[in-house]
């Protein structure tokens, strides 16, 4: 851990304190820089030179950081790279395999210089195996881990959750947990080490509990027939009189009863024979079909149904329970979600909003103690926009 100016010291989080070096990427690389952020890191955002982003500060993944722009084809934009490294507790890249090294800035360069640097490297298949070299997205690694086989109803095609299960779930968040976990390591061992986090590893490591519940028999490798996707009428979303939707979980025996209870339903059929969950799901959607969603949110408001209207985005930010908690914050008029998760002693906040890229180059490059930064700008290995 190194030292930080009295400006950045002050950031709160569990992580203050820590620095870290984004290579600029996009999708799950920067949304683990905004969790670091939010936690207190002091992260340093490294933009090349052709770097545009429209409305920088609606960019909400780049917030809490500073950016610096750098040419890394210049050699002096290379050896500042290195220069950083030098003070750096974690860098985070997202290129494809190789390339941080062609560039000179591989990990064993790193390493070299800094051994306790944590060197996270955030790719879709990872850093070794026949697609490692191969473009990809998130479609194609959760359809490659079996993940999106499973996601749909009986019958029906695949369908896939926007792109938040593979960039987000297995890799943004794998590699944040991965840089974490390698940190408190280093409190004993003194050394850093390299971090290979691939989107589909992650994607695999999520899907643990479907493959414990096939290993049990209490799960069939078919999409929309299993408890908990759509095949029990239980654990499924119901169309209500307006149009709106309701979720329901009730998947324990109390929880189940209280929901028939709230849905004036009697004489139901035996819900642990699967011949009978057909006529459940007709039963289920033609009585909810008789209200408004958000009548029906009055009728199973404080109960332990587990039955929750399904919201829009914008509903969400003025929804009771999530405003008490300020679970989604306004900040410079736009709504976004609040760092997560919380903590007692060294809570997290928001802090600067998304930059520009190359905002910073100037005043960043100097507060990590480089001390040619004119020079940089003269030749443009720097770039000050």
């Amino acid at each position: 851990m190194k030292a930080s100016s009295d400006s950045e010291a002050a950031r709160p989080g569990p992580l203050a304190g820590i620095r870290v070096l984004e290579l600029a990427s996009i999708g799950p690389g920067p949304f683990c820089a905004m969790m670091l952020a939010d936690l207190g890191a002091e992260v340093l955002r490294i933009d090349r030179p052709d770097a545009s982003t429209p409305n920088p500060r609606q960019a909400l993944l780049n917030r809490g950081r500073r950016s610096v722009m750098l040419d890394l084809k210049h050699g002096l934009g290379v050896d500042t790279v290195l220069r950083l490294i030098d003070s750096a507790d974690v860098l985070l890249e997202g290129m494809r395999p190789g390339v941080t090294e062609r560039l000179g800035i591989g990990p064993d360069v790193c390493l070299g210089r800094n051994s306790r640097l944590i060197y996270a490297r955030m790719t879709g298949w990872g850093q070794y195996g026949p697609l490692a070299p191969t473009a990809g997205h998130d479609i194609g690694y959760i359809a490659r881990t079996g993940a999106l086989h499973a996601l749909g109803r009986a019958g029906g095609p695949p369908q896939f959750p926007a792109n938040l299960l593979g960039d987000f779930g297995g890799g943004g968040m794998l590699v944040a947990f991965g840089i974490c976990a390698a940190l408190l390591e280093r409190t004993t061992s003194g050394a850093g080490q390299v971090i290979d986090a691939a989107i589909v590893d992650g994607v695999a490591s999520l899907l643990t509990m479907p493959w414990m519940m096939t290993a049990q028999d209490q799960w069939r490798d078919e999409r929309g027939v299993n408890l908990l996707d759509g095949g029990a009428p239980w654990y499924d979303v119901y169309e209500a009189a307006d149009g709106g939707w309701l979720a329901v979980g009730a998947l324990e025996a109390p929880f189940y009863a209280t929901l028939l209870a709230g849905l004036e339903l009697a004489d139901v059929p035996d819900r642990d024979d699967p011949a009978n969950w057909p006529k459940l799901r007709t039963m289920f959607a033609a009585r909810f079909k008789q209200r408004t969603r958000d009548q029906w949110a009055v009728v199973f408001a404080g109960s332990d149904a587990c039955v929750e209207p399904v919201l829009s985005l914008h509903e969400a930010t003025q929804d009771e329970h999530l405003a008490a908690r300020r679970t989604y914050l306004e900040q410079a008029g736009l709504w976004q979600p609040a760092p997560a998760p919380r903590f007692s002693r060294t809570p997290g906040g928001l802090s600067d909003p998304p930059p520009a890229p190359g905002q910073h180059t100037v005043e960043a490059l100097a507060a990590w103690g480089i001390d040619n930064v004119q020079d940089l700008i003269a030749t443009k290995a720097a770039i000050q926009t």
